[in-house]
């Protein structure tokens, strides 16, 4: 009878998706885009700024270990020159430290007597945690942006001020250090004081922009694919890594299951290598329901200011660019007609959720021209989970003359007659339109923007996908994969 002993960190990563672990065969996967010689050489210095676990640091020295075991014969005096020269780690808070030192020293006390190194002189090691406090300004954290009604607590309490945002390297690890790889799975988001999920702020990104300031030979972090179109607090970060060409490899995950088991991260997970030295094409692999693909190519697309996700998507992506004039320019912003309050009565009826209504028209504040016209709309938020292929979008519907929505719905375009936004429903509900949305639509939320990389249309006629794959001269596998990602629309 074969005895089974689960590694504890495997366990770890399916805890929940407050705190998201990363399993020993992620922090492998990532690790493997390094270049395999850091791990034989005894000068290379290793640091993972966000340790929750240890994972990265025990498996960065189960590397080391081998690589240098010939250069350091002695197995003790090995261990100590790599747990004293080579890995450090700065803990998310006072327990992942203690739980990382576990992982890495096999004692939550680095000096201790189970401990795996005999050389270090205080507790924490080169595993360090620093209580911080949020330095507050106009009510807001000046370097996480961390809502003070929120997050001024009492010493007690967890405060969120993740010191390796909040302080310097010296400040940590009680001395200035350069890194050479700087590696790990920062923290993903916090509370903005208006709930949570969608409303919170990612704060991730942070991680990344100090994690380049320390000037690292390579940086890797696996973070969520939001970024990806920008948004919340992302929109500057978006640019940077997208205009960066030192970004030698990007991994993404659509659905984070396939990264995480049984984490359900909206808008799915990627890892990143970069380089410092490296200025070229990045090597993108893509995972997409047990498929993985990849493809060398800019992270930027032509007349695109966000990521193309799909390696199949791209050749689709730049076949539309002729004579494109994108249908983000007619898409309404949100509040269509600006804060509606539907009532029992009025001269104008009000499309609303979930039910409709009345309102008069003296009421309507933002685009009165389009109330008296056949307009399109859409609502402003589809979610679905794990049901693949996608619908993408809510069924589109024809609001009528005098009417209206509310901030529920978007309207996509507005005609003086009800033929052409028939022929405009009949563009909305192909594939072709959806998986253009879906090329930018990462969360269950699909505002004006994800719009972007659909073309206007002549709507005098009604259209279907075969005309629109023949329009754009889409080959076979190119409309193969179209097919496989998008549902009819009934």
């Amino acid at each position: 009878m074969t005895h089974y002993s689960p590694d504890i960190l495997n366990c770890l990563a399916n805890l929940s998706s407050d705190e998201v672990f990363t399993s020993p065969e992620l922090a492998n996967r990532m690790l493997d885009l390094l270049p395999q010689e850091l791990f034989r050489s005894s000068k290379t210095r290793f640091l993972d700024p966000c340790s929750k676990s240890g994972v990265f640091l025990r498996e960065i020295a189960k590397r080391l270990l081998a690589g240098l075991e010939e250069q350091i014969p002695d197995l003790q005096q090995r261990i100590d020159h790599i747990m004293t020269k080579q890995v450090f780690g700065i803990a998310c808070t006072d327990l992942t430290a203690e739980m990382s030192r576990r992982t890495l020293y096999c004692t939550k006390q680095a000096n201790g007597e189970y401990s795996v190194a005999s050389c270090f002189d205080d507790a924490q090691g080169n595993l360090r945690y620093m209580r911080c406090q949020h330095t507050w300004e106009n009510g807001k954290c000046k370097h996480c942006g961390a809502n003070r009604a929120q997050y001024d607590r009492v010493e007690t309490i967890e405060t969120y001020a993740y010191p390796f945002i909040h302080k310097s390297i010296k400040e940590i690890l009680k001395k200035d250090m350069q890194f050479d790889v700087i590696i790990g799975n920062p923290p993903y988001q916090m509370s903005d004081g208006g709930g949570t999920g969608s409303s919170a702020m990612p704060i991730y990104q942070l991680f990344v922009q100090q994690a380049k300031k320390l000037n690292p030979c390579y940086l890797s972090m696996i973070i969520p694919a939001r970024w990806y179109a920008g948004g919340k607090g992302l929109d500057d970060f978006r640019s940077e890594m997208l205009n960066d060409n030192r970004i030698k490899y990007l991994v993404d995950y659509f659905d984070s299951a396939e990264c995480f088991p049984g984490i359900d991260l909206s808008g799915g997970v990627c890892y990143f290598l970069w380089d410092k030295k490296y200025h070229g094409l990045c090597e993108v692999t893509t995972h997409r329901h047990g498929n993985t693909t990849t493809l060398v190519r800019p992270l930027l697309e032509k007349n695109s200011d966000t990521f193309v996700r799909f390696n199949e998507a791209v050749t689709i992506r730049r076949k539309t660019l002729e004579k494109f004039q994108s249908l983000e320019s007619k898409v309404s912003a949100r509040k269509p007609f600006g804060d509606i309050v539907p009532k029992e009565k009025g001269d104008t009826k009000v499309y609303a959720w979930p039910e409709n209504g009345f309102i008069n028209r003296n009421e309507i504040r933002q685009n009165n021209s389009i109330v008296d016209q056949y307009k399109v709309c859409i609502a402003k938020a589809y979610g679905e989970r794990g049901d693949f292929p996608y619908l993408v979008l809510g069924k589109p519907f024809i609001a009528e003359p005098k009417s209206c929505c509310t901030e529920t719905y978007l309207v996509l375009d507005a005609f003086d007659n009800s033929i052409k936004a028939e022929n405009m429903i009949s563009y909305v509900k192909t594939k072709f339109f959806r998986f253009l949305v879906l090329l930018k639509k990462n969360t269950q939320n699909a505002p004006r923007g994800v719009y972007q990389f659909v073309p206007i249309q002549d709507f005098s006629h009604p259209w279907t996908d075969e005309m629109l794959f023949k329009k754009y001269d889409l080959d076979k596998d190119e409309i193969a994969f179209i097919e496989s990602m998008i549902r009819p629309m009934e």
